[in-house]
């Protein structure tokens, strides 16, 4: 990497870079030395980490832009894309010095910095969100942002480690797998190289100490094998360019260290390229190939008759020669042009067409990616643009031979979707390859897909389908159907949900107080009436289980601590024994039953109710079952005032839910953590929830409610654990 640049040397740095611009009359020098003018100005204070001068960044940025071919706004807008941020420079000031192009551009481009949001998981929610939508508008803006995001990778050694990580982790899992959709292929592979080489260091530097020694002794092989391609395709054939290359160091890490392959079972490590002038050459020299070398059986990928979504073209073969494995690819000049540079090699505006074209169409998923996302939690954004994202493709086929890409582990209703809402509301089934199968089958590439539909009237997706499906265009489809033709069964779906949550976390209001802590919920989430928020909850647009935490810090705040109107909560006196750790006033020696509806604990406020031939059931007071008035109840008579005895220790079971993000050992840490406590354990339950998440129900033995406190702070704490609750019945 670059040693820092002093202050005197930046100007050089620019004018080396002006120079080539302006070798291109494409290019508006004076506008882009303009801009750098202005950036360097208003930079000028700034230094970055590694000490040098702040504008050097954006002059990278802007110089990486230019090497593949973007045009004059691009590389205005990458030159000031940091000042609305950093510094006094508005965006009107640059609108109306460049125009409203370039003001696009930059808006896009910056994040938001004047939203105030809770969690680092909403603020990076909303920027991604934010950057999807501009580039919705113009795709040049995320262009920017991978230019960006890959100069800031290639300086991240000046970044603490704690941020390398997090940096790193978000360029695998988002700014990566853009480049893959766009088909920059030399931003995706370089992204991802940088990304491993911070997050494992140890297994980068064994990747690539192994990679230098299969390229030291492939070296020779694969000379050997583009001589032989040379004397049989160059009579042939004008204009044929052979190279070869060797597997990138994240391609070889996904397969060595997530796949679980060894370094002799990938067939790619080596690649030879055959680069032609026609497609018919292409088809000619797959055939010579085939002559040549022997072909592997189902290592044959025909991209040029049926494109990947990212425009990608050519053909790819696996062949043995020697006893190795390499694959070769061929395609035309053009189609080389688009897997190196994507998009870029096909830019509109540089090339100055309008209407509809490939371009257009290949951009359509953002537009897609945009719609679906329409729900309000934050942590639900991210895991599904993580989702759509997915770099891991198959494609199915229709009876009638249309293809269908779906990211892998989709089901067939993901597929049913694809092809339009309208057959994924109406499907009873589906048949795989001529079988009917179940509708939580995944699909594999290669599969003929028949979805099986009826016309039946009020026939529509099942509630079930939102925890089976994978991409998030089938579940807001789903979500959107059950939005607009079940609103009233939204609403009573969404009031049971609300209430049933909010007795388990009890929160217990007057009915007044209740309507407008319900109203101040709704407003939070952009509704109007307290039907629509609980609409949006029975339909699945609002997930209150992951809301709750927030709701009862608010709950809390407003109301529990504040409250004084508590009716007809007495304390029992000193008259009567104590029986089974409690004292119920005005009786001795009386059969006690626990509540199993609410587990009170030792230090809860309680209360007795006396049933008839089963002696005193005790709940807490804020129980389900518990009228809020107990004097104006139906049958006041049989509710007795009762107290836990403090010269009794009394051993208490209570239930908890323990939410999780699914990670191999959860359970164990869990488990750990409390024999470490020394705490009983009468039962556990784990299973796997819908999006990538666990729920373990574990059975405690303790001694009172601070102890139960104590109990989940400490398992809080626990990597991944995002939700604790007591259950109730």
């Amino acid at each position: 990497m670059a040693n820092p640049v002093k202050t005197e040397e930046y100007n050089d740095r620019f004018d080396e870079f002006l120079e080539q611009v302006k070798k291109n009359s494409y290019y508006d020098s004076e506008k882009i030395e303009k801009a750098y003018n202005i950036a360097r100005d208003a930079h000028k204070d700034q230094r970055r980490r590694s000490g040098e001068p702040y504008i050097m960044h954006p002059v990278a940025v802007a110089r990486i832009l230019f090497e593949i071919g973007m045009d004059n706004e691009c590389i205005i807008a990458a030159l000031l894309h940091d000042v609305v941020e950093d510094t006094s420079c508005s965006l009107d000031d640059i609108r109306r010095d460049f125009g409203d192009e370039v003001a696009l551009l930059v808006d896009g481009v910056t994040k938001l910095t004047q939203v105030s949001l809770a969690t680092r998981e909403e603020v990076q929610a909303e920027n991604i969100r934010k950057m999807f939508i501009a580039m919705n508008q113009d795709v040049r803006v995320v262009i920017i942002k991978l230019a960006d995001r890959l100069h800031n990778m290639r300086t991240l050694e000046h970044m603490p480690p704690h941020k390398q990580r997090e940096k790193s982790l978000e360029t695998l899992e988002i700014y990566a797998p853009i480049a893959h959709r766009l088909g920059i292929r030399a931003f995706k592979e370089e992204l991802e190289d940088l990304a491993v080489l911070y997050l494992d260091p140890v297994a980068y530097h064994e990747i690539e100490k192994s990679i230098t020694m299969k390229r030291n002794e492939g070296e020779e092989f694969l000379e050997d094998i583009k001589t032989q391609l040379r004397e049989k395709l160059t009579p042939l054939m004008k204009n044929v360019k052979i190279t070869s290359r060797v597997k990138s160091v994240h391609g070889i890490f996904r397969k060595v260290y997530i796949k679980g392959k060894t370094f002799d079972e990938i067939y790619d490590i080596y690649a030879v390229r055959i680069i032609v002038d026609t497609m018919i050459d292409c088809y000619n020299a797959l055939g010579i190939v085939h002559d040549m070398f022997q072909p592997l059986p189902g290592r044959f990928k025909d991209y040029i008759s049926m494109p990947k979504p990212n425009m990608y073209q050519s053909l790819h073969t696996t062949v043995l020669y020697k006893g190795v494995p390499f694959e070769i690819q061929i395609r035309t000049k053009d189609m080389h042009k688009t897997a190196e540079y994507g998009i870029a090699a096909h830019w509109k505006y540089k090339l100055g067409k309008g209407g509809t074209d490939k371009l257009d169409e290949s951009l359509k998923w953002i537009n897609s990616l945009i719609e679906n996302e329409n729900s309000d939690d934050k942590s639900e954004i991210i895991a599904n643009i993580k989702g759509d994202l997915s770099i891991d493709e198959i494609y199915v086929f229709t009876p009638r031979g249309d293809v269908k890409c779906l990211p892998r582990g989709a089901t067939v209703i993901d597929f049913a979707y694809a092809i339009h809402s309208a057959v994924g509301n109406r499907m009873t089934g589906a048949k795989v390859d001529g079988r009917i199968v179940p509708l939580d089958t995944t699909l594999k590439t290669g599969q003929i897909v028949e979805i099986l539909t009826s016309n039946q009237q009020g026939k529509g997706p099942s509630r079930d389908w939102l925890s089976i499906v994978k991409t998030s265009e089938a579940r807001s489809k789903i979500r959107s159907w059950f939005k607009k033709e079940r609103r009233d069964e939204n609403i009573a779906e969404g009031r049971a949900i609300v209430e049933h949550e909010f007795r388990k976390n009890y929160i217990r209001l007057s009915e007044d107080d209740y309507n407008n802590f319900l109203q101040k919920l709704a407003e939070r989430q952009r509704l109007n009436h307290i039907e629509d928020f609980y609409a949006a909850i029975g339909y699945g647009g609002i997930n209150l289980t992951r809301l709750m935490p927030s709701i009862k810090d608010e709950y809390n705040r407003t109301y529990k601590d504040t409250k004084e109107d508590k009716p007809n909560i007495k304390i029992a006196n000193d008259s009567g024994k104590s029986s089974g750790g409690v004292i119920v006033e005005g009786i001795d020696n009386c059969l006690i039953n626990m509540g199993r509806c609410c587990n009170p604990l030792p230090g809860e406020p309680i209360i007795g109710f006396i049933t008839r031939g089963h002696g005193l059931t005790i709940h807490r007071r804020d129980c389900k079952n518990v009228p809020y008035d107990v004097e104006n109840s139906p049958e006041p008579e049989r509710w007795v005032m009762a107290r836990w005895d403090a010269n009794i220790k009394v051993e208490a079971r209570s239930t908890l839910n323990i939410y999780a993000i699914d990670r191999e050992g959860v359970v164990m840490d869990i488990t750990s953590a409390l024999a470490g406590a020394h705490v009983k354990i009468h039962a556990i339950n784990a299973r796997e929830i819908n999006d990538g998440n666990c729920l373990t129900t574990i059975t405690l033995a303790v001694n009172g409610k601070e102890h139960l406190d104590s109990i989940i702070k400490m398992l809080g704490k626990i990597q991944g654990v995002y939700l604790i609750e007591r259950t109730e019945l």
